[in-house]
């Protein structure tokens, strides 16, 4: 049996904000963190919504300098989340074009301090973890523009895209493999991890943000071409002659590659969770409740290819399958062998949907 750390408590007030504030912005994080123990919980749905924060500087259509000054501000606050007051007023005064009602509430003193007074209730080392990673986060988001930072941005046919595999792999881990850090420091604080229990789940845990940014950067290329911004690389791109930044399609071997890349990621943050004990159950069951999603999403678009990259380019997965997904995961939380199964079949199911794409026999 674990040890947990000794119980930390909001008042009832503060947990219906985060509740309420993960629902309007991230539903499917909204789902998992429920199945999360106290106060594991609650930490990790502060972090989400500082990351929603950064991610909402960056999604803003203001200039670059524009937001350098604010992933600078938000920095501050991490460090003094008492200047939440000064800081979020002078947040009121900008605009926030391209946000949504509740991403522009969010960065309003009157809805966003709140967010800054629980993150300033937690112990010392919760809040480090915390500032660590979300700082790292920031300062990688405020050097994506910069034409000598990595990764790089070029311009096709009026598109920002990240110009190589490794750029493609960089953004990943800044926006999301980040995330798996934070994560993983503040489960290992929780469940009190030793340090050999938990020297392979540091060494894995990026994996789990990258395979889940890469899912969903297939998932909404079309709503990212909207906005101008594809993040494939540059360099794949070319091998399918821009074709799918005009929604053109893809030859079945070129989505094939971009569909393996995912999958990849997907095997190896399977691989990071089952390195982790079986007592961390609450985060190993929020952890399935993210990759078999995952996984289902990429087996619908792979058994969809001949849609993907054109304009019928929409994938997501039912309630129905996400209902067995939870079921499914409930089910196997406790059960490493079972987990790795569930692995390779959807491994085999995509690579046999490939195969019928690309007109090969199955063997």
């Amino acid at each position: 049996m674990l040890r947990q750390r000794t119980r930390f408590e909001l008042t009832p007030s503060q947990t219906t904000y985060l509740d309420s504030m993960m629902s309007k912005v991230s539903r499917s994080f909204a789902l998992v963190v429920p199945f999360l123990e106290e106060p594991l919980n609650h930490y990790l749905g502060t972090a989400y919504l500082l990351c929603r924060v950064i991610d909402n500087i960056e999604d803003c259509t203001q200039p670059s300098g524009w937001k350098a000054e604010r992933f600078g501000e938000f920095t501050v606050l991490l460090n003094e989340p008492r200047r939440a007051s000064e800081i979020l007023t002078r947040w009121a005064d900008e605009s926030w074009p391209g946000l949504s009602t509740d991403e522009k509430r969010l960065m309003s003193l009157e809805t966003g301090s709140t967010l800054w007074q629980i993150y300033a209730l937690f112990p010392d080392k919760i809040r480090d973890i915390i500032a660590h990673w979300t700082a790292a986060m920031a300062r990688g988001m405020s050097q994506i523009e910069m034409p000598d930072q990595s990764p790089q941005l070029l311009e096709v046919n009026g598109v920002r895209i990240l110009s190589t595999e490794r750029d493609y792999d960089r953004y990943c881990y800044i926006v999301a493999g980040t995330v798996g850090h934070l994560a993983t420091e503040l489960v290992i604080d929780h469940y009190q991890l030793s340090y050999g229990v938990a020297e392979s789940p540091l060494a894995g845990c990026e994996a789990c943000g990258r395979a889940l940014q890469k899912t969903n950067i297939v998932k909404d290329f079309v709503k990212d071409l909207d906005r101008e911004f594809c993040y494939l690389p540059e360099e794949w791109l070319r091998q399918a002659d821009y074709l799918p930044l005009s929604l053109l399609g893809a030859t079945p071997g070129w989505a094939g590659m971009v569909i393996d890349n995912v999958m990849a990621e997907l095997e190896a943050a399977t691989n990071y969770l089952v390195t982790l004990p079986y007592g961390a159950t609450g985060y190993r069951l929020a952890s399935l409740l993210c990759l078999l999603p995952a996984y289902q999403t990429i087996l619908l678009i792979a058994q969809n290819q001949d849609k993907m990259f054109t304009v019928e380019h929409q994938f997501k997965i039912s309630r129905q399958t996400m209902a067995i997904c939870v079921q499914e995961a409930q089910l196997m939380v406790s059960d490493n062998e079972a987990i790795l199964a569930y692995s390779r079949r959807m491994k085999h199911a995509v690579e046999a949907t490939a195969r019928l794409a690309i007109n090969v026999p199955d063997l």
